[in-house]
């Protein structure tokens, strides 16, 4: 017998089966990451400004339909963005109704800002006194107040419901019925802002409907005027939360918006 092969056999067949019968391990390394979530807004650190910020302009770019502006405010220096305007450094200027977005990233610039404002208007110092500003707890596009001044002036008389829809009076009753739905609607554009947040806000009215049940905010891409007939059609959204304190009771979210 090979005495020294034989055993050379028996200590390869344990060392095999040893290794085969090795547990595994189970556990996540201690080094790799836990799932993330999506970054969130931060509302503690970054609150909504009580009103406009103002200040000299420190430096300016134009990109895809927006100007940034770096303003040196009462607070320090921030970024904020509004519909394309004419500014250069050194221009006081007043931010109207800033809306915090912490963490933005412009892919037009492919620039990410710690904190930038979106905003309504950017407007010379001397005529930003006459300018309307958001009231907290309104959308940022619009303020209530400023609202009300605009569909002051705006005859809604004449105005008849929508083939199968609703009133802006119905629309509120119902809204929770409604929530998901597509729903149509006519009224009178009594107030109209472009390109916030990549969308143009529209605030309709029929005549229908009280303080809080008569003024209907659609956003939209149509382009349309103060004083139009519209006929609307989009989706109903409740409870939206843009954050920061502004929220919407009732909204018609990417609507297609017909000029009567």
């Amino acid at each position: 017998m090979n005495t020294p092969r034989l055993f050379l056999a028996a200590g390869l067949a344990l060392l095999v089966g040893c290794t085969q019968s090795q547990p595994v391990a189970t556990q996540e390394p201690a080094s790799a990451p836990a799932p993330q979530a999506e970054p969130q807004p931060e509302p503690a650190t970054a609150p909504a400004p009580a009103g406009p910020m103002a200040g000299p302009v420190l430096e300016t770019m134009d990109a895809g339909g927006y100007t940034y502006v770096k303003v040196k405010t009462a607070q320090g220096e921030t970024w904020a963005a509004a519909p394309k305007v004419t500014v250069k450094v050194g221009d006081e200027v007043v931010v109207q109704n800033p809306m915090p977005m912490p963490g933005y990233h412009s892919k037009t610039l492919d620039r990410t800002f710690e904190m930038l404002y979106f905003a309504t208007a950017i407007l010379p110092a001397d005529q930003a006194a006459a300018a309307p500003t958001a009231v907290k707890g309104e959308t940022p596009p619009t303020g209530a107040a400023s609202r009300n001044r605009a569909a002051a002036q705006v005859d809604l008389s004449g105005i008849q419901k929508a083939e199968g829809g609703h009133t802006v009076e119905e629309l509120f009753a119902k809204k929770a019925d409604l929530a998901g739905q597509e729903v149509v609607v006519r009224g009178r554009v009594v107030k109209f802002n472009a390109g916030i947040m990549g969308r143009n806000w529209v605030h309709l009215r029929d005549g229908t409907g009280a303080e809080g049940t008569n003024d209907l905010t659609v956003t939209t891409q149509a382009q349309v005027g103060v004083g139009d007939t519209v006929l609307v059609r989009g989706k109903v959204v409740t409870d939206k939360d843009f954050g920061f304190g502004y929220r919407y009771a009732l909204l018609l979210e990417d609507a297609q918006v017909t000029k009567e």
